[in-house]
Formats: C-alpha cells, sequence, structure tokens
C-alpha cells in the first residue's frame, strides 16, 4: 500500500528532485531521476519519466533538456534567481540585529531557494565577518507583534535594554519601561529601528527592535500620527527615513548646501537622482534638500570637511561651529 502511495505522489517527488538536485550545471537523464526516485521509495520506469516531464511542464515548470556537459534535465528558471539569493544571504548575513543563531538558520532557509549544487557554489562565496551580531532571540517575535500593531493602530508596551558602565568597570544592562504609538519599522545602516511616539510629548522617537524585550500590543488605539508628523494622508517611511541622518530625529528644514564637484557621487548617493542642484562656479556646486536638523546631521556633513558648507540654515551652521570648537578644545586648540 505505501509503495501504491508513493506511486501517486511521483509527480510531486519528481518536482522536488528537479527542484534541489537540478540545474544547468547538474541535468539528470531519466535514469537518473528513476534512481533519485527509487531514493525516495518509488519504483519508476524510464519510459514513463518522459510523460511525467511533460506534465510538470504544462504545469509551468521550466524543465529543458541538455546534452552538456551532460546529457540530461534540470530546471532552468526558479522564484529567485542565484544573484538575488546572493544578495538576500548578504544581507542577512551583514544585519547586526539578527543573532547568530537566526542568521545560520536563514541562510540554510535561503540557499533551499536554489539546488544543492547551486546552493554549495553560493556558500562557498559566503563570507562571515567577525561583525558583531545582538543576542536578542525575541527579535522575529518583536519584529510579529510591532508589525501587527501598526496595521491595527494599537498601543504597544515594551522593555528597552541599554548597556551602561558601572563605578567598577563593568558593562551591566538597565530596562526602561515605554508605552508608545507605533507607525513604522525601518532598516537604516547597522540597525531596525520602530518610529513611534511617546504619548507623553508631541514628536517622533525612534527604538532600535535589538534592544526591545518582552513587546505587548494593547487594545489601545494609538494616537494619529498627523498629530507628530508632518504626513497628513500616510506616514511615507521612506521619506521619513531620507530625511534622518545616522537616525537623528530633529526639526524638518531646508538646506542648501556648496560641494566641490568631487562631491557629486556622494550627495546623489545620498539624496537620489532628483537632488536640486545649481552651479556654483567652476569647482562648485548647490544643491538643496529637506532634512531633519540634527546632531546626526551635523556629524554627516562633518565627515566632508570644507568640500561642503552649508549656506542655510544658520541654526545648522551654529550647530556646526559648536561641534568644531568643542573637538578643537579637546585637543588643546
Amino acid at each position: 500500500m505505501a509503495g501504491s502511495a508513493n506511486a501517486k505522489l511521483k509527480p510531486l517527488y519528481l518536482l522536488q528532485i528537479f527542484q534541489e538536485k537540478t540545474d544547468e550545471e547538474h541535468p539528470l537523464s531519466a535514469e537518473g531521476l528513476c534512481k533519485e526516485l527509487e531514493n525516495r521509495g518509488v519504483t519508476a520506469q524510464r519510459k514513463s519519466i518522459y510523460g511525467d516531464i511533460e506534465l510538470l511542464k504544462s504545469f509551468g515548470l521550466d524543465i529543458l533538456h541538455t546534452r552538456t556537459p551532460k546529457s540530461g534535465y534540470f530546471l532552468a528558471s526558479r522564484t529567485f534567481e542565484t544573484a538575488e539569493v546572493r544578495l538576500l544571504l548578504d544581507a542577512v548575513q551583514s544585519a547586526s540585529f539578527i543573532t547568530p543563531k537566526k542568521t545560520a538558520q536563514l541562510v540554510e532557509k535561503l540557499e533551499s531557494l536554489v539546488s544543492e549544487g547551486q546552493a554549495a557554489r553560493l556558500d562557498g562565496q559566503v563570507y562571515m565577518d567577525n561583525r558583531v551580531k545582538c543576542c536578542n532571540e525575541e527579535i522575529y517575535y518583536t519584529i510579529e507583534i510591532l508589525d501587527r500593531a501598526i496595521q491595527a493602530g494599537r498601543q504597544v508596551r515594551f522593555q528597552y535594554a541599554r548597556r551602561v558602565l558601572s563605578d567598577q568597570m563593568q558593562v551591566e544592562t538597565q530596562e526602561k519601561e515605554f508605552l508608545v504609538n507605533p507607525y513604522a519599522l525601518i532598516w537604516s545602516g547597522d540597525h531596525y529601528y520602530l518610529v513611534c511616539n511617546n504619548p507623553k510629548y508631541d514628536n517622533l522617537m525612534h527604538a532600535r527592535l535589538d534592544r526591545i524585550r518582552r513587546a505587548k500590543a494593547l487594545d489601545t488605539p494609538a494616537r494619529d500620527f498627523r498629530e507628530v508628523s508632518e504626513y497628513t494622508d500616510f506616514f511615507d517611511a521612506a521619506d521619513y527615513a531620507n530625511q534622518l541622518f545616522h537616525m537623528f530625529s530633529g526639526e524638518t528644514d531646508t538646506v542648501e548646501l556648496c560641494c566641490g564637484r568631487d562631491m557629486i557621487e556622494e550627495i546623489l548617493d545620498r539624496f537620489g537622482e532628483t537632488a536640486l542642484l545649481r552651479t556654483a562656479g567652476e569647482d562648485q556646486f548647490l544643491v538643496k534638500f529637506e532634512a531633519k536638523v540634527s546632531d546626526g546631521f551635523v556629524s554627516w556633513l562633518m565627515q566632508y570637511g570644507d568640500r561642503a558648507v552649508v549656506r542655510s540654515p544658520l541654526k545648522l551652521k551654529t550647530m556646526l561651529r559648536e561641534k568644531a570648537r568643542a573637538i578643537l578644545h579637546n585637543y588643546g586648540g
């Protein structure tokens, strides 16, 4: 009876074999497919394989026959190409908010999207650096809770952990409870953030997901984002993230910079091809954009030294002067 049941599942087993075992460099002949089926408890005649292949092709599978490097059949296209899986692998491994355990699990799942041969080649190219990973195994649970709360428009309560240095030079973890109105999840730099509002204030705050513990969605409706942000139709997370520098919040203002022409790549990388540019002489150009004026923005600007000069607003000029004076003071200037 078991053999009869397996025989009925033969097309599904073949589908599995094509997905796991074949690609352009690893085709399987009809005889090879029969052997793979036998390993799964299914006895098949070589002639019947051709009919099953036609059945799978009519279902939509892109199965091709090749004679090089050897004669056989292989699955020519998949939901994800190897280059796409490569990108996802790199993203997962570079994300510091994913724990080592979950990183390994995600890598294994992503590699299952391609054949075993392709996965082996990708695995050989995987570069695991010594990047510091977080140890918060609640991260998936936290993401799910926050995402549901955002969609449902509900408040969230959680414990927020911070590391501090004690008088005895020991690293300790302190937790503080927060009740917030959640609006968006943003991946910026090396971290994943919750954009939210503390009901005590009329502005937005950012909480790193790897520091959030024991998140719980409440039945209490969240405060409307229109009361604490400039958005009216919907909370535009992409636009909001584009105005931030190092996830520092601040008041939105129109900024104009005078930059050396050799900075065009950095400016376009940060503000996109639609950045408003105009000439400022042979060696310089002006760029105007909206941004959150903050300490994070000041730090971003200072990396360019005298290559980027603020024309406006005055508040940003003042912040830069004060920061420069503080640094000069620390070095005995």
